[in-house]
């Protein structure tokens, strides 16, 4: 009997579980980065940001041990991916932006679009402004499979969308950057916490932070080095170009 009852109980342990909410994104839902910064082999604990876990010996496919070399896990530098944390301490940092109205109109209209559509509680409004193509933004560090809406909805605790839709536009709701002005990478990127290290981060500021994290997980990426919750990115010709969480 006891054997039975192990075997109806296996298939429950692999039963899918709710999707990962706000603060609690797991690392496997976000897959490798397309433009990672240099020699970053972090994984992430099970229910918070992702940050990186102490290195180890993991065994590789023909039983011997996998290359040890990496000792420490290297923290984001200051011109990472165009995704990545920017947080660079030894230089000054963007000033933060709250007036939306000293955005490039393309820019302005995106921003107010996307919150119109945040909004409605619908995540289908979104799909017009994600767009296809080469031109889709960026919801993954990684590629994704199938259908955009569907992969957000997958990111929602609430199956539906509108978790998403609530930190998309809590994330836009914040001040932000401008970052690499003149260049081609030239983008305005919300919350402005991701070009600023959050240990110089004021009381004020930790207060807006909170909205978005846990306490806890704000002592976590301090340790990483960045931000590496949600944040946005929009092109001074008003395309949204990402969307994602992670480093």
């Amino acid at each position: 009997m006891w054997i039975a009852a192990s075997c109806l109980a296996f298939p429950l342990c692999l039963a899918s579980t709710p999707s990962s909410a706000l603060s609690e994104i797991q690392r496997q839902d976000l897959p490798s980065p397309v433009t990672p910064p240099a020699n970053n082999d972090n994984t992430a604990p099970g229910t918070t940001v992702p940050m990186p876990d102490p290195p180890g010996t993991k065994p590789s496919d023909n039983g011997q041990p996998a290359d040890t070399d990496k000792s420490e896990p290297e923290t984001p530098s200051g011109s990472g991916g165009i995704t990545s944390p920017r947080a660079d301490p030894d230089a000054p940092p963007p000033a933060v932006v709250y007036d939306l109205d000293k955005l490039p109109e393309p820019v302005k209209r995106m921003h107010g679009l996307i919150i119109d559509a945040c909004k409605t509680g619908d995540i289908e409004k979104l799909r017009s402004l994600i767009g296809s193509g080469d031109s889709m933004t960026q919801l993954s560090l990684g590629d994704i499979d199938g259908d955009p809406i569907t992969f957000l909805k997958g990111l929602s605790g609430d199956g539906d969308g509108q978790e998403i839709l609530a930190i998309l536009e809590e994330v836009l709701s914040a001040g932000y950057v401008h970052v690499d002005t003149g260049t081609p990478q030239e983008l305005y990127v919300w919350p402005y916490f991701f070009a600023l290290p959050l240990d110089k981060l004021d009381p004020r500021q930790r207060v807006e932070l909170f909205k978005l994290v846990t306490a806890s997980d704000y002592d976590d990426m301090k340790q990483f080095g960045a931000y590496i919750f949600y944040r946005v990115g929009i092109t001074p010709t008003g395309q949204w170009l990402f969307f994602v969480a992670g480093d």
